[in-house]
């Protein structure tokens, strides 16, 4: 086997993240983040405050989180050309800005969040019933070991922050992602944030919603704000507090409709109602009627056919506006379950798990970036590595940001400058990769 003579060159041949090109496009075309930052924090002299947000943006398409990233780009023409800066900023730079202007530069970046769906005209798969699924889940990030502040204790037993994303329709985009603290209870401010998101999904789409929630979610101020939208229907999953499942389990096999799955395991799904008072929106109290689906098991065997010396009895329930089976509100309750892959892109696959500032402000700043730059990765997926162009190993609906990044973002291309014009050259054996490339620039830049 041949050795290679390694050789280090002062002359700029190629660029290893050529897809930074299709963010730049992303961020430039399709929202007005250069100019709103630019009203919101007026600067007269020095690196402007677009160019700061937009090269962290980058960074972050890239996996990267860390401030120190941004060196390897100071002389970078590509990067700069790719992201339509005048001037690439420093590591310092970079902190500073986002330190002194968290507040403001969050405002902006939030709104263009939801500015690039609609400009984009992201796809929104609706599920059976018709509905666009909207799905909040939180998340704890792991930030154990240091002094950042409001880092906390999470209810999954380390320090760190809680997030609490908003995913609209089956693709999974990113409409909210506040950051609280680790010690937070998910219902704290929560309807806030409700509203905040609704009046946001209300411009991207005009179709029923169907909002989805976990049990940390299980409050009757939710049900009655939801029940005031006309267009929002809702499953919030039950919340069994103090609940008697001996009681319940008579109930169950008396009244709902019961199967074996297999010897020694029953289970009953019917549906109860059960009335609350609650406040209406001019503060007078009236009696409201709630529908909840339950799903009672129980397990006199284990799955390998031993016997249990006390019978197990599992109590599940759904909160829900919906008018349909008992059967059908489960199953699309199932498909909440695809928040979790999500959380795994955003911590993972970006490299947010641990935030680079000790400044709480700021590491807001970061997530709602992050959100930004998660919506623009999936549309670039959904452009190029979900068709029958370019990279396809098996039949997707969707393709994990990871996947973008490694095939799209970091993918190797020559620049050349030819008078006033800028190319990008692609080796010959990326014939696939080029291919998924094109189509997802002539939307960006072009469509």
């Amino acid at each position: 086997m041949k050795r290679f003579i390694l050789e280090h060159s002062d002359e700029e041949f190629y660029t290893s993240t050529s897809g930074i090109a299709l963010v730049g496009h992303a961020l430039n075309r399709f929202t007005n983040l250069a100019s709103s930052i630019a009203k919101a924090v007026p600067l007269s002299h020095g690196i402007s405050h677009a160019d700061v947000i937009r090269s962290f943006c980058a960074l972050l398409a890239q996996g990267k989180s860390d401030y120190a990233a941004i060196e390897q780009h100071r002389e970078d023409d590509f990067f700069r050309e790719a992201l339509g800066l005048s001037q690439v900023p420093s590591e310092a730079t970079l902190r500073q800005r986002m330190d002194d202007h968290a507040a403001e530069f969050l405002r902006v970046v939030s709104w263009a969040t939801v500015e690039f769906l609609m400009k984009a005209e992201v796809p929104l798969t609706s599920l059976s019933t018709g509905h666009i699924a909207v799905d909040i889940d939180g998340f704890a990030m792991d930030n154990s070991g240091t002094k950042k502040e409001c880092v906390s204790r999470t209810y999954r037993n380390f320090d760190g922050y809680l997030a609490m994303p908003v995913y609209l329709a089956n693709e999974g985009w990113l409409i909210e992602c506040p950051l609280l603290p680790g010690s937070q209870h998910p219902q704290k401010a929560f309807i806030p944030l409700l509203q905040r998101a609704l009046a946001k999904i209300q411009q991207i789409c005009k179709e029923k919603i169907l909002v989805r929630a976990d049990s940390a979610h299980d409050a009757v101020d939710n049900r009655v704000e939801l029940s005031r939208h006309d267009d929002v229907d809702y499953i919030i999953k039950w919340n069994p507090r103090k609940q008697d499942p001996e009681a319940w389990k008579t109930l169950a096999f008396s009244k709902g409709n019961v199967e074996s799955p297999r010897p020694g395991k029953r289970v009953a799904v019917f549906s109860v109602t059960e009335r609350h008072i609650a406040t209406d929106e001019n503060g007078e109290k009236k009696e409201l009627t709630f529908r909840r689906v339950m799903r009672v098991t129980e397990r006199t065997t284990d799955k390998k056919g031993h016997p249990l010396l006390i019978p197990e009895i599992e109590l599940e329930g759904w909160w829900t506006s919906l008018n349909v089976k008992d059967e059908e509100v489960i199953a699309l309750y199932q498909g909440h379950g695809l928040c979790e892959q999500y959380h795994s892109e955003i911590k993972t696959d970006m490299d947010l798990e641990r935030f680079p500032s000790g400044k709480f402000a700021t590491n807001r700043l970061v997530m709602t970036c992050a959100a930004l730059v998660y919506n623009i990765l999936r549309f670039i997926g959904q452009l190029s590595l979900v068709t029958s162009r370019g990279i396809i190993r098996h039949p997707v609906k969707r393709r994990r940001i990871k996947t973008v990044i490694q095939e799209l973002i970091y993918c190797a291309a020559r620049l050349i400058v030819t008078g006033r014009r800028l190319k990008l050259q692609f080796s010959r054996h990326v014939r696939d990769h080029f291919e998924a490339f094109r189509h997802a620039y002539q939307r960006l830049a072009y469509g």
